[in-house]
């Protein structure tokens, strides 16, 4: 229940603010690069201080108040409104540089890069100034882990509590929380993720890339998000980097709570899992099967065709999104795969987006016990997950979701479909918003983009990526009805 307690908006402004001064903090660490490459810092530094001093003047107008806690109405508000705001602020670098002049394309771009969807309008990427990339490409960094729960290690020392932000913030079904108080699990799952990501630079620095490069690419990594600083995304790179981005895709596409049981040498912890097992079987069978499909209606290297299989199904089940072939043309039956793949997702609790492997899994167990108690119809069969029963509130939650997920996505189908879209490129826009995937199929396949697809179009796919990222409760309560009423 939401209960009955007017929203205290004074404690909403001041979460937004607190937000808003740490993507300027953020924004800041673009400068050395831009001077590095010799190019004017002023457009990010401009951003910079604007932001900053929004947030500055938001914090200063509410005032200090005492320590007061974050109720749910709080939680869905500031999380709902905090990716819209940081997007429209982080649209600032793109626009002062005059990367974008169009502020629709400016936002789709921020909007896609802290949803960590990855789905781009540039047309020429490595023409964009080097401090702006990094930018771009931090978006995703920051808004793979979510700013929110970056920020719980911070806010109580504001007089903001943040249990109800990181229910309403952290991907998938039940977040497990690895320290007594939630800012030490911030911090806990931040550390992890940091590490991860400098454990991938200096690997990538090994294979050749540059500091810039290996940053950038480690950052979209991580987040699951996409965003590459080449024109061909990871096919500019040659066996070794894309081996290291595989496996580290795999990572970030598992629950960080197992990261943490592998620094804790837990090792039974994890072969236990099943989600975990469920997303291992699922990435093995589907190369396997993809590679065979493809290495039998083409000529080339096995080792090729093999790596460009596992890449392109990790990547996809990750909803990382980057790319290093054009599955578009391989068999029919072969990108049909990679599509329904799609709607498959990262681990819970992983900085990947879409369904979740969990949900499906949780999906198939619930139905495999309604088939024995129609069997055995006065036998008690709990539906189980990693041997303990599931509470039938979290089974309704993940029907729910399947329904609405379902539902918004024939609705985004139909709509993009209106706006002039042929079938497929309609599909493929939509899921990929949807589940933050970035390439897709027809007109924004894995060689296109998505500067073609009109204004409107834009702004309803923005709507759906960050419905997406927020796992489509949080806003679709922020926007009923019964949510404002007292």
């Amino acid at each position: 229940m939401l209960g009955s307690k007017e929203v205290n908006f004074r404690l909403v402004i001041r979460a937004l603010s607190v937000l808003i001064i740490i993507e300027s903090i953020f924004m800041v660490l673009a400068i050395p690069f831009s001077l590095y490459y010799g190019e004017s810092i002023l457009p990010i530094l401009y951003s910079a201080l604007i932001t900053a001093a929004s947030g500055g003047l938001l914090f200063s107008f509410v005032g200090k108040k005492k320590r007061k806690h974050v109720g749910k109405r709080e939680a869905y508000i500031i999380v709902s409104l905090a990716w819209i705001v940081i997007s429209l602020f982080g649209t600032l670098p793109f626009l002062f540089s005059g990367t974008f002049t169009s502020f629709t394309n400016a936002f789709f771009e921020t909007m896609s890069g802290f949803t960590t969807t990855g789905s781009s309008v540039l047309n020429d990427i490595e023409a964009v100034p080097k401090g702006i990339l990094f930018w771009r490409s931090l978006t995703h960094w920051i808004g793979g882990m979510g700013i929110i729960v970056l920020s719980l290690a911070i806010m109580p020392l504001l007089g903001v509590g943040g249990t109800q932000l990181f229910a309403a913030e952290s991907p998938g079904p039940a977040p497990d929380k690895l320290r007594p108080t939630i800012a030490g699990t911030a911090k806990r799952l931040w550390g992890i993720y940091v590490i991860l990501t400098a454990a991938e630079t200096i690997l990538l620095m090994f294979g050749g890339m540059s500091l810039f490069d290996a940053l950038c690419h480690a950052f979209g990594t991580m987040a699951t998000g996409g965003f590459s600083t080449q024109n061909a995304s990871i096919a500019a790179y040659g066996p070794y980097i894309q081996y290291i981005i595989i496996i580290f895709m795999f990572l970030a596409g598992v629950n960080f709570t197992l990261h943490y049981f592998m620094t804790q040498a837990k090792w039974r912890k994890i072969a236990q899992n099943e989600e975990f097992k469920v997303y291992a079987l699922v990435l093995v069978s589907f190369t396997i099967i993809i590679s065979v499909l493809v290495l039998f209606s083409q000529t080339g290297d096995i080792e090729e065709i093999f790596r460009n299989s596992l890449f392109q199904v990790v990547s996809i089940v990750t909803t990382t999104g980057f790319v290093t072939d054009n599955y578009m043309l391989w068999p029919s039956f072969a990108w049909f795969l990679i599509f329904l793949l799609m709607f498959a997702g990262g681990s819970a609790g992983s900085t990947g987006g879409g369904i979740k492997i969990m949900r499906h899994l949780l999906l198939f167990k619930t139905a495999s016990v309604q088939l024995k108690k129609l069997i055995h119809p006065r036998a008690f069969i709990p539906v189980r997950y990693n041997g303990k029963a599931v509470k039938d509130e979290i089974i309704f939650s993940i029907m729910a979701f399947f329904l609405f997920f379902v539902i918004i996505f024939a609705m985004g189908t139909a709509a993009m479909s209106a706006i002039g879209l042929d079938f497929k490129t309609a599909i493929g826009a939509t899921i990929s918003s949807l589940g933050n995937i970035g390439p897709a199929i027809g007109g924004v396949g894995p060689t296109d983009n998505f500067s073609e697809i009109p204004d409107v179009g834009k702004w309803i796919l923005s709507f759906l990526m960050i419905l997406g990222r927020l796992e489509l409760f949080t806003i679709l309560v922020f926007l009923s009805p019964g949510f404002w009423r007292k």
